[in-house]
């Protein structure tokens, strides 16, 4: 084989090469723009009826009837009745299935919104479509990923902001008012306000894989 064919064969493979390398980078470019920029809604989450039924009883319990699955247009029961907080239950159970469906059920979040509840985090996924008329990215959708740690120390709760990603990217702490990782609570919960005024009424926070549990005081 002469110089010129080997020449044209080295000619044809780094053609080929840069071709090859050109629809990779292409093809990982629509990728990675379809799931930042695309992301398909999620699923809303639906209960059996076993599940739906245990929900409701829950929510009858704290006073929030006829959110899963009643007519809408039956009226509450008024009958009259006195006062009594006797036997009253003063904690809300609830699991990640159970908000999750509460989300997709009662609100327009069951597309946009998911929570997953772990060992003292509860964290959520959330899809914020942006105005049109937003620079650069208008008409394109916002993820944004979230966490939150729940729990009860020294007779009070423990609120935590661990975090805000956006498209997967951390935001700096200096942009989230520099609160990751500042118990709110401690924070804030020493003057008079909404903190103090949460703190001060809450019993206990539990938060453990996929359950949620809130206890109050009188």
């Amino acid at each position: 084989m002469d110089t010129n064919s080997e020449h044209k064969i080295g000619c044809l493979h780094v053609a080929g090469l840069i071709l090859l390398t050109v629809f990779l980078s292409v093809s990982v470019t629509l990728w990675v723009a379809q799931y930042f920029l695309f992301p398909k809604p999620f699923t809303p989450v639906k209960l059996n009826q076993q599940e739906e039924t245990t929900l409701e009883h829950k929510l009858q319990q704290i006073g929030l009837p006829a959110l899963i699955g009643a007519n809408p247009q039956q009226p509450e029961d008024l009958t009259p009745e006195p006062y009594s907080e006797t036997n009253a239950k003063r904690e809300v159970s609830l699991s990640e299935k159970e908000l999750n469906a509460l989300l997709a059920k009662n609100t327009e979040l069951g597309e946009k919104a998911v929570i997953d509840l772990s060992e003292n985090l509860a964290s959520a996924k959330i899809l914020l479509p942006l105005d049109p008329d937003f620079p650069f990215i208008g008409g394109k959708t916002l993820k944004v990923n979230t966490g939150l740690e729940l729990a009860y120390a020294n007779g009070r709760p423990v609120v935590k902001l661990k975090g805000v990603s956006v498209w997967g990217v951390p935001l700096p702490n200096a942009w989230l008012g520099n609160l990751k990782n500042v118990d709110l609570v401690s924070e804030f919960g020493g003057n008079e306000g909404f903190w103090k005024s949460f703190a001060d009424g809450v019993e206990d926070i539990h938060v453990e894989e996929g359950h949620l549990l809130i206890k109050l005081k009188e």
